[in-house]
């Protein structure tokens, strides 16, 4: 258990550049307080300590402002900044090296039962206000965009985007800066100016239709 603490609090300092010192991370820091809390609750919950381990998670979810809930599995060196609003249901699997900023939300679509939460797979970057609902995979190496509503699997090496959440980017360049989830493409606003140009098209040929020329005279 002290090795993952110990691997949360370097995870702190290779994602957030305002992190200053190790004191500041153990006492200030909200998310690794809440992940710590979580690695107390889990093994509790896996041998069927499940009150004490819910009173655990609500103590961490008052403190904080996370709600983990201690069924959730969760890898080595997760990151969750400024982590408040951020839900992880029961059911839900993170892998390694996942960055989760604020607002975030994992968690399910009904009340069916069994595995109803999503599985995030390594080096994944969830941005602020994400909803990513259901029980499927995120690829590793994919981002998700600020606000994105992700309702269904997104293949490994992706960039998703708007609600519903679209795939934008897959096997391409990687874009901008890996902890920059606000510089990504918006697929609602690429649609809207191909409308815009197609509209300009049609005034254009509109116009040469009213005004029909040959030979340099209007004809009559």
């Amino acid at each position: 258990m002290f090795r993952h603490f110990r691997s949360d609090i370097l995870a702190v300092f290779e994602n957030d550049p305002a992190a200053r010192s190790r004191f500041e991370v153990i006492f200030t820091y909200s998310g690794v307080h809440a992940i710590w809390a979580h690695r107390i609750s889990h093994p509790l919950y896996r041998r069927g300590w499940y009150t004490t381990a819910r009173l655990i998670s609500q103590v961490s979810r008052f403190m904080t402002g996370i709600e983990i809930h201690p069924g959730a599995r969760i890898g080595e060196r997760l990151f969750i900044d400024h982590g408040m609003g951020v839900v992880i249901g029961e059911t839900c699997e993170i892998g390694d090296d996942v960055v989760i900023y604020q607002g975030v939300t994992l968690g399910g679509t009904g009340k069916e039962k069994g595995k109803r939460h999503p599985t995030i797979g390594n080096n994944v970057v969830i941005g602020s206000g994400a909803k990513v609902l259901g029980s499927f995979q995120v690829g590793e190496f994919s981002n998700i965009g600020s606000n994105a509503v992700v309702l269904r699997e997104v293949p490994a090496n992706c960039t998703v985007v708007g609600n519903p959440g679209r795939v934008v980017k897959r096997n391409g360049e990687r874009v901008g800066d890996r902890l920059d989830h606000t510089k990504l493409p918006d697929p609602v606003i690429e649609m809207f100016r191909t409308m815009q140009k197609e509209i300009d098209e049609l005034k254009s040929e509109l116009d040469k239709l009213r005004n029909p020329v040959a030979g340099g005279e209007i004809r009559k």
